[in-house]
């Protein structure tokens, strides 16, 4: 079989692009490491809220094993506040997380204890965290950007593949 300089530039060229496709692929694979991907924003940012668009966030890696993917909604009244984040990131100052964090929503927890000790001269500070009337926690663990209203179901090696074997048909 005799190889021309044609061929064998293309045959280099499907190569090279073959172990590009490969190095992003494996070092999106590998920078994950078993961690969760979540959406980080709150509904004052716009897209973040009901209804939850997507296409704005990317979502980001948690830090900790075994995180969960937490959406926050707080309401009093009319007023709705909606927070998307990882749950490690909210355990340093939040008080109210329920004890049972499995998938699925969940009323907070009560902290009898939170603002038990403090003189409060100053009534704007909310130190009893009870300024909202229902607080609602949802978890969940198992799918990149859970908490979302709709989740994004793609996955990286099907779309690999794809592309691949697009490439090698189309020719």
């Amino acid at each position: 079989m005799i190889i021309d300089n044609k061929n064998k530039s293309i045959m280099i060229a499907k190569i090279l692009w073959i172990s590009v496709m490969f190095g992003v692929f494996y070092t999106q694979v590998s920078a994950m490491g078993g961690t969760l991907i979540c959406y980080r924003c709150n509904s004052n940012q716009p897209g973040c809220g009901t209804p939850f668009n997507w296409w704005w966030f990317w979502g980001e890696y948690c830090l900790e094993e075994g995180d969960s993917c937490i959406k926050l909604i707080e309401r009093k009244g009319a007023e709705e506040v909606i927070t998307r984040e990882c749950l490690s990131n909210l355990r340093g100052f939040r008080t109210d997380i329920p004890a049972d964090q499995y998938e699925g929503c969940r009323p907070a927890a009560k902290d009898v204890r939170l603002g038990h000790y403090v003189n409060n001269s100053i009534t704007q500070l909310d130190i009893h965290r009870d300024y909202y009337d229902e607080v609602t926690w949802c978890f969940c663990h198992f799918d990149n950007r859970c908490n979302s209203a709709t989740a994004i179901k793609l996955s990286g090696i099907v779309l690999l593949i794809s592309i691949i074997f697009n490439y090698f048909y189309k020719i």
